[in-house]
């Protein structure tokens, strides 16, 4: 059975383990969960996050699916008519964000970060509805990776079609998850 004190954060809607290895590298007790098998070793709960989320955690990072609600594909949503699956992402999506509803997802983001602010050299725009916690300082400029001559590629809008489409579009890039850690880390800490 599964414990919130046991941990000092839970990363829902997580089977990759990349920010639960990046919170636990800075010391933190970390679980992931998802209904998906984690893809590396480590706390996981296998299962439907409505199972354990009305546990008490000192603190969460919920990664809920965004398929319906990102502006990537809002143009399909007439035209497929798929508006109660995006009535759908937007009650799971509220389940993790208790704020007042803006139009039908909730709140707006807080902050919308970018791979290539951390050292991955990717663009895909990620929206964060943060609560209790600062917004992610940026680290680099494109005229680093400029200098650098390292491109800047928008991997996420060019991939073609796949059966693990959806999973490869909504990884989360390495940096992001190191800078999640290390400046959201001491203050979850914090909270023991």
């Amino acid at each position: 059975m599964i414990k919130a004190k046991d941990y000092d954060i839970l990363i829902a809607c997580e089977c990759s383990g990349t920010v639960r290895d990046a919170m636990i590298r800075r010391g933190l007790r970390a679980i992931s969960c998802d209904l998906k098998p984690t893809q590396r070793p480590g706390p996981h709960y296998q299962g439907d996050v409505r199972d354990i989320l009305h546990l008490k955690w000192p603190a969460m990072i919920a990664h809920p699916v965004c398929k319906r609600l990102a502006n990537s594909g809002v143009r399909w949503l007439a035209e497929r008519d798929l508006w109660e699956e995006m009535r759908a992402g937007a009650r799971f999506f509220r389940m993790f964000d208790q704020a007042n509803a803006k139009e039908i997802i909730g709140r707006g983001a807080t902050q919308f970060v970018q791979p290539w602010w951390f050292g991955d050299p990717f663009k895909k725009a990620t929206g964060l509805w943060l609560t209790g916690l600062p917004p992610l300082p940026r680290e680099y400029d494109l005229t680093w990776y400029a200098a650098r001559k390292i491109p800047v590629v928008q991997e996420v809008f060019l991939m073609v079609p796949s059966e693990d489409r959806e999973e490869k579009r909504s990884k989360t890039y390495p940096q992001i998850a190191r800078a999640f850690a290390q400046y959201w880390g001491p203050l979850i800490k914090a909270l023991r």
